[in-house]
């Protein structure tokens, strides 16, 4: 059996969704998973873990800033375990090449290169934002070249539910050690 840590940075929430989901799919292949909100718990990767899954929201054309200074704090770290990086953004949803070079520009900054990286829409919750914000997001989302909805009573969530399952399933499959991924080995 593995553990798996999920350090993740979320400004809405969607991100710790996401890696929530993870944890349960780890957990529900006979697997621990812990997930920690980087602004909570901090920029220290405890000891005990056999793997590390980073989970990012981009806003602004740029990833959390908590999640940068854990991945430089923790760079050793990160290169010993097995580990993966998700990042969390509308633009994954209409633009892959605009979040594709939020993730390449994350990487350089951090010197970061982990063996798995994916790429998750965000969501577009208009009910939780205050009256500036969620104007300012309908903008966002009408001047986009997708398909964004921009009926301000409701939330959308662009996450692709099954493409996580996929991922931390590719991530145990893949990434931790033979044998790791079937606790009945």
């Amino acid at each position: 059996m593995t553990k798996t840590y999920i350090p993740y940075g979320t400004s809405e929430g969607q991100t710790a969704k996401i890696a929530e989901y993870i944890a349960d799919v780890i957990r529900g292949h006979g697997h621990k998973a812990h997930t920690a909100d980087i602004k909570r718990s901090g920029d220290t990767l405890p000891d005990g873990y056999d793997a590390v899954i980073v989970g990012a929201s981009i806003h602004m054309g740029k990833h959390d800033a908590h999640v940068g200074n854990l991945v430089r704090k923790n760079l050793a770290v990160l290169e010993r375990l097995p580990s993966a990086f998700f990042s969390v953004s509308l633009a994954a949803y209409d633009d892959n090449a605009a979040a594709e070079s939020y993730v390449e520009e994350f990487e350089q900054e951090q010197g970061w290169r982990p063996a798995t990286v994916t790429l998750f829409g965000g969501a577009l919750l208009y009910t939780q934002y205050g009256f500036l914000k969620r104007h300012v997001m309908k903008k966002i989302a009408r001047d986009k070249p997708g398909n964004l909805g921009t009926d301000t009573s409701r939330d959308y969530v662009y996450t692709e539910w099954d493409g996580v399952r996929t991922f931390a399933e590719d991530f145990l499959a893949t990434c931790l050690p033979a044998g790791a991924a079937d606790p009945e080995n």
